[in-house]
């Protein structure tokens, strides 16, 4: 056996037998003390401390650390929402050890669906989206944007899902309504060495660092709903620059038109309305 085959056969046995089982303990253990707090921390600190503890016991165990680039373009004082790619199950742990503020997150639906994770996304104030349900999807990003307006920052995935190749997907439009309708900046955010580590449909964790790169902040002030499609290609071109310039994929041709994900058509109502 080459020197090769045995390094990715200890890989994947440190996997299965290692890695991914105290995955799972910490899921369960610090989900089910995520749920208890909750009854009597409304604030969200508790929680969300348990969560960023469940986090880096994954990064420490999966032998991925962490570094973050463009913290000063944080600003504590101003809620915005965090575009971040999406290309592995270990986005969101690395998000919640590298943003150092309490989020929220804009999640797909079916999480909350599942034992002990769900629950904490439940408890926790995490806000759910289910695009197959147009309605459902309205009242999700009218929650989201109230949440932000109100102080929260809130974290997402404008690609709707992860990625099968590491590369940025067309993004879907819905977000950037919330944004606009709160008028909250939007800060870009790139994650780089996820997919290489965990990349969709795989169970073996490889150990790689990770890099965190945060933009500078795009504002939405003063913008209105038609102008949901201009600010999504800029947010998307300031992720693609961020990601690019960091990682070892080679960026592909320019995208040449909307997002091809099929995506329930919603009606948008105006700003004004509640």
């Amino acid at each position: 056996m080459s020197s090769r085959s045995k390094q990715s056969l200890s890989i994947r046995l440190a996997s299965y037998f290692v890695r991914n089982p105290l995955i799972y303990l910490y899921t369960a253990v610090l989900g089910t003390l995520s749920l208890l707090s909750s009854f009597f921390d409304h604030s969200g600190w508790l929680q969300h401390g348990f969560a960023r503890l469940w986090s880096w016991l994954i990064l420490r165990t999966s032998s991925t650390p962490l570094t973050v680039e463009g913290l000063e373009h944080i600003n504590p004082s101003q809620p915005a929402i965090y575009t971040a790619n999406h290309s592995s199950a270990l986005d969101i742990p690395a998000l919640y050890v590298g943003l150092p503020f309490q989020f929220r997150i804009l999640a797909k639906s079916e999480l909350f669906r599942l034992p002990f994770l769900g629950w904490h996304l439940t408890r926790s104030g995490q806000i759910p989206i289910d695009r197959s349900d147009a309605r459902h999807s309205l009242r999700s990003l009218g929650h989201a944007a109230q949440s932000v307006k109100a102080g929260m920052p809130l974290v997402v995935f404008p690609e709707g899902g992860r990625c099968e190749d590491g590369h940025l997907q067309p993004f879907l439009g819905g977000i950037f309504y919330a944004a606009i309708k709160a008028q909250v900046p939007i800060v870009p955010t790139a994650l780089i060495g996820t997919f290489e580590a965990l990349p969709m449909n795989s169970y073996v964790i490889r150990p790689t660092p990770f890099h965190l790169v945060i933009g500078e902040p795009i504002p939405t002030a003063g913008l209105h709903s038609r102008d949901m499609e201009a600010l999504s290609a800029r947010v998307r071109r300031a992720m693609c620059d961020l990601f690019y310039a960091h990682s070892d994929f080679p960026e592909p041709a320019p995208y040449p038109g909307p997002a091809s994900k099929a995506e329930p058509k919603m009606p948008l109502p105006s700003f004004e309305e509640k």
